[in-house]
């Protein structure tokens, strides 16, 4: 029984990596229709789809403007939430009304680009409004994510601690940077569902994050230290990582 349901989930890891790999390849020969039928495939946002297919991001699938220290104070007290608390935080947000305009659309990244998992990276941040302030604690030095968004220093267990914020599958990930899988010593810092709360949290405002960041502190009950912690280490109660 072990052994098959092994042979599933390498057959569905192939399948994923095969149609990631087109993407990549060929995504700028697909219509639109079949992109949004990959997004539903692989459970990702169409706009991280567009961002890996090379086409242009439009704006109604972007974060608006808003304020980034809020952004980031928001990031920093999800990290304090335990599983429970994340889905209830994301459903918090998906209830929200849309209440902020539409930024212009983000173009698409160069074709011609010899190695596009930088850019490709750099945009799925960014249709998250995550840059490197904004960012939560990952374990990562920030030279060492600029480099990654440079295009270098994608080593396995560093992909692997960007993947959780993204809400991507380190698989996902890996294939798109070329590194290939390999057990790994330590898990992530941050999950997957920490990133579904990101994702969550793509259209709304400033103030609506703000509202957001007390809704987190209200279910996490997180205590104010009196100074910045750099996350919280509670986040390790992970089902993905069930046996």
């Amino acid at each position: 029984m072990d052994a098959d349901i092994r042979q599933a989930e390498q057959a569905y890891a192939m399948t994923r990596a095969r149609v990631l790999r087109d993407l990549l390849e060929s995504g700028r020969d697909h219509d639109t229709s079949r992109l949004e039928e990959v997004a539903v495939e692989l459970g990702l946002p169409l706009a991280d789809v567009l961002v890996v297919a090379g086409r242009p991001v439009p704006g109604s699938l972007l974060p608006p403007e808003r304020d980034g220290e809020v952004m980031r104070e928001f990031g920093y007290r999800v990290t304090f939430c335990g599983h429970p608390q994340l889905a209830a935080l994301g459903e918090f947000l998906s209830s929200m009304p849309d209440e902020g305009a539409a930024p212009e659309s983000r173009p698409a990244r160069d074709p011609a680009d010899p190695k596009p998992f930088a850019a490709v990276l750099d945009g799925l941040l960014r249709n998250r409004g995550l840059g490197l302030r904004e960012l939560p604690f990952v374990g990562l030095a920030l030279p060492t994510i600029r480099r990654m968004l440079g295009g270098g220093g994608q080593s396995l267990p560093a992909l692997q601690q960007v993947a959780g914020p993204l809400g991507w599958r380190l698989e996902d990930l890996a294939m798109l940077a070329g590194e290939p899988m390999r057990p790994l010593e330590h898990g992530p810092l941050l999950c997957r569902h920490v990133g579904a709360v990101f994702v969550a949290a793509v259209p709304r405002t400033t103030r609506q994050l703000a509202l957001a960041a007390r809704e987190a502190d209200r279910l996490s009950a997180r205590e104010d230290q009196g100074w910045w912690q750099p996350v919280s280490y509670g986040v390790d109660d992970c089902p993905d990582a069930c046996p």
